[in-house]
């Protein structure tokens, strides 16, 4: 896939550049917890910085977790000088983007404190884009969504992808010309959002294992007890119950009638499939992780980070687990993203990117 990625653009010095990107972190006492996301996005904010551009960077923070995006602005600054706006449109905005320096950088206030952005309004994206030269995209993992930030600046402004999104895309893509054996792994809850990834891969995967409570809905339809386990009842999967690509546990681990995790069985089961995979593909615990039932995502999680296929791990519940256990960095790729890492192996694009792609015969910025 042909990206206009801004590693291509040499003359940047002096420009107002609009970065998107997402700093949708965990915020606990007014303290970034999480910076997993943040550190991705940094080779951008530094080719920028080094090239002498005006980094104007757009995020946003969704309720529950801050108030607003100060706290990431603090911690941005033990990195490099980060200012501040506590809006997004308006005087305080404007002013502090006509003080910038070259190499300068300035983080606007949460950008979904304007219901526009959610609603992609058209008026709300031109006054977004006349605060900058050029807008970069290096916010996949919210790629997905149709925002004013994310497909309506591209129309009024020259536009690239980052350094993560170019990453992201690379790397994922590999899904759809993966070496075999190919094994795909899908954990969690929520079925909603795995179901375009099994349809996809349901025959070019080699094996496809159903961990978390999504095993819960196959066991069901296979006429096994689940007691009062947790499944989607809304999801028809009829035609993959007989594939005899789709593996299921062969045991769960049950307390009060409800299965918590997969079996001792189903983690070797796993494991051997693991150990004869060339490419991997993980999304979802593969049982309640959170809720202390953690040795299925554990075991397998240390067995793909020992194996010697290329391993691509993504979602928020997944690599959360996967940091607890200090192995990050064992694994070919972690994405960003979770269901934007979803719906792009589902459609092999997202909107951000078909934005962008329309964008590969602009003229560079002079």
């Amino acid at each position: 896939m042909k990206l206009p990625s801004i590693k291509k653009v040499k003359n940047l010095k002096g420009k107002k550049v609009l970065l998107r990107a997402d700093l949708n972190v965990f915020i606990e006492d007014g303290e970034v917890k999480g910076d997993f996301r943040i550190k991705q996005v940094l080779p951008t904010i530094k080719f920028l910085k080094k090239n002498g551009a005006k980094i104007i960077i757009l995020s946003h923070v969704t309720k529950g977790r801050a108030n607003g995006l100060l706290p990431v602005a603090e911690y941005l600054n033990t990195y490099f000088k980060v200012d501040f706006s506590r809006e997004v449109l308006g005087s305080e905005t404007r002013e502090k983007i006509d003080n910038m320096k070259n190499g300068g950088v300035l983080l606007l206030e949460n950008l979904r404190s304007d219901k526009r952005e959610k609603s992609n309004d058209t008026g709300f994206a031109k006054e977004l884009a006349s605060l900058g030269d050029i807008y970069i995209n290096d916010a996949f993992s919210v790629s997905h969504r149709k925002h004013a930030s994310i497909v309506g600046i591209p129309k009024f402004l020259p536009s690239y992808s980052g350094f993560l999104m170019d990453e992201e895309v690379l790397n994922l893509s590999k899904a759809f010309k993966s070496r075999h054996p190919f094994l795909l792994i899908l954990g969690g809850v929520k079925f909603e959002s795995k179901l375009g990834v099994l349809k996809r891969f349901i025959k070019t995967a080699d094996k496809i294992f159903i961990g978390g409570a999504l095993a819960n809905v196959f066991l069901k339809e296979k006429g096994v007890d689940i007691g009062k386990s947790i499944y989607d009842k809304d999801v028809n999967i009829k035609k993959f119950v007989k594939s005899k690509k789709i593996v299921i546990p062969k045991d769960m681990l049950t307390e009060s009638g409800i299965n918590w995790d997969i079996g001792e069985d189903a983690i070797k089961e796993l494991k051997e499939m693991i150990d004869r995979a060339k490419f991997i593909i993980w999304s979802g615990p593969l049982g309640n992780f959170e809720g202390g039932y953690k040795t299925g995502t554990t075991e397998i999680a240390k067995a793909i980070a020992g194996s010697k296929a290329n391993s691509v791990v993504g979602g928020g519940d997944t690599i959360s687990a996967i940091k607890k256990l200090n192995i990050l960095n064992k694994f070919s790729f972690v994405s960003t993203g979770g269901g934007a890492m979803l719906a792009f192996l589902s459609e092999g694009t997202l909107p951000g990117i078909e934005v962008l792609k329309k964008k590969t015969k602009q003229k560079l910025p002079t």
